[in-house]
This record gives structure tokens, sequence and C-alpha cells, in this order.
């Protein structure tokens, strides 16, 4: 089995690119919104019991996944850097799929907030982000998220094997998705 994790800020392009990904391989998307989105109907994200019911869903999904025989899983994540809870639940994923002989892959995607506050508006991304088609709250959350976490990297930070770092500002996320395939082989 495959996990390709890809993370990176908000409107960078995660589920687009892996969209194209899952068209091109034989792997499953299931990105962050997916479960967030559904417990919205109930709960504001911002809500405890939001937060436990979508880590509750995920990691049920997770389980089934990393038990099946399905080629693969692509999953999407903002991952706060300056948050320790965050690396920790990266570690967890990955090692659940690891423990169930799945190849883990991580894909850090960066683009300029120009770019992003485009891609904050594009059809592709209000179709399947609800939430979002507020798009002044949302470019609020793009750039107050930034203010208060670190969204990217360092510079050899990451030293998990199987990781790939991409500048998608001007790159289509076919393009994106080719590389990540040809990289890793998928």
């Amino acid at each position: 089995m495959k996990f390709v994790h890809i993370f990176g800020p908000q409107a960078v392009g995660k589920m687009t690119v892996g969209q194209e990904l899952a068209k091109i391989t034989d792997l499953k998307l299931f990105h962050n919104h997916m479960t967030i989105d559904l417990v919205s109907h109930f709960f504001d994200y911002s809500t405890k019991e939001a937060k436990r019911l979508v880590k509750l869903f995920r990691q049920e999904i997770f389980e089934e996944v990393s038990k099946s025989d399905l080629y693969g899983m692509i999953f999407t994540y903002v991952w706060m850097f300056n948050l320790e809870s965050d690396w920790e639940y990266v570690k967890g994923l990955s090692k659940l799929f690891e423990s169930r002989g799945a190849t883990v892959y991580y894909v850090e995607l960066e683009a300029d907030l120009e770019e992003r506050l485009e891609r904050n508006k594009t059809p592709n991304r209000l179709e399947h982000k609800p939430k979002k088609r507020d798009i002044e709250w949302s470019e609020n959350d793009i750039k107050q998220t930034m203010k208060k976490h670190r969204l990217n990297s360092y510079e050899g930070e990451i030293s998990f094997g199987n990781y790939l770092r991409i500048d998608n500002t001007n790159l289509s996320a076919e393009e994106v998705a080719k590389l990540i395939k040809e990289k890793f082989q998928l």
C-alpha cells in the first residue's frame, strides 16, 4: 500500500493536485475537508465537538484503509510546523500505515500568497469546499493563519524518507501530479 501525504498552506493546491494524482494512479483521495464539511452541518469546526468528530472519522477511515487491499491513499493536510501536536499527528499517521506494511510519501507544496489568494476563488475549490465560498472570510483565514502558524517547513527540517518539496506557484496541478508520480514511481 502507498500513503501519499500532501501538505502545505491553505489554497496551495493540495486537493487539486490530489485529484490529478488520483486520476493518473490507483490512489484514492481523502482531502481534509471531506470530514470538516461533513461535521460542519452540525458543529462549527472551531468547537471541541467538531474537532473530536473530525479526528474520530479520519482515524476510522485511516484504520480501515490501512488494513485494506487498496493500492493506496492520498491525504491532504495543513501542517502547522510550529505546533508539536501537528508533528505528532503526522508521525502517528505514518506509523499506522507503516505498521501495516505501507510505504509513506511526503509531498510539501508551497506557493506565494498572491497565487494562493487567486486559487482560493477557483470553481473547483469552491465546489468541493463549501465553507470556502465566503471569500472574504476564507481570505482573512489564510492571512491570519499565516501570522499565527508556520505552514511550510524550514530547509532540511523534514528528515523523513520519500520526501518531495515543490514550489507550485507557476505549475499546474497536472504538472505537479506527474512530478509526484514519477518521483515516487506510483
